[in-house]
């Protein structure tokens, strides 16, 4: 085991790495998707689930 323990701990941090990458990634496109509909709802368009509530089809 010791012959192989840097590719072992090598391999563990290249996928630590790359999972915390993803997770960082997720979370900034939410944030960036989060701001797209604020900026959308200021604007004036609205979501369709948003009508759903009133009732009113198009």
């Amino acid at each position: 085991m010791m012959s192989h323990a840097a590719y072992v701990f090598a391999s563990y941090a290249v996928a630590a790495a790359t999972v915390a990458g993803l997770v960082f990634w997720v979370i900034g496109d939410g944030r960036a998707r989060q701001r797209e509909l604020k900026e959308l709802e200021a604007a004036g368009i609205r979501r369709r689930s948003a009508e759903a509530s009133g009732g009113a089809a198009r």
